[in-house]
């Protein structure tokens, strides 16, 4: 399983980016596409996540109701559209996948390399 992420870059405080992460490679049906992200000098943090078969997501606190993750299944892509950005998003975004059904914050096995976003004030 191969992962590309993209649509990151510049934006103003206030501003919008859609992340893409397509999935390449070996799947199957039923997967979970996480989203994280980490500033310089930070841990890498958990950002949301989509389970493909059921549609759940859940969202950490500190981007509900700003962002929201969806999924095109026959692009095999997940979205991860930010609005209402803040300097503090800024860090590189990656997307992660898991086997499995139920998102959750941790157990990912494949990475993406990450897209830098850079929020200005």
């Amino acid at each position: 399983v191969q992962l590309q992420a993209s649509g990151g870059g510049l934006v103003q405080a206030g501003g919008s980016l859609r992340l893409s992460c397509a999935v390449f490679g070996r799947t199957v049906r039923n997967y979970v596409m996480g989203w994280f992200r980490q500033a310089p000098g930070k841990e890498r943090e958990f950002v949301g996540a989509i389970s493909t078969s059921s549609g759940l997501i859940i969202y950490a606190g500190a981007v509900k109701g700003r962002f929201t993750i969806s999924g095109d299944s026959a692009k095999n892509t997940v979205y991860l559209q930010m609005n209402s950005l803040k300097p503090e998003d800024t860090a590189v975004y990656y997307c992660a996948f898991k086997y499995g059904v139920t998102p959750q914050r941790t157990g990912y096995d494949f990475w993406g390399q990450g897209t830098q976003v850079t929020v200005s004030s």
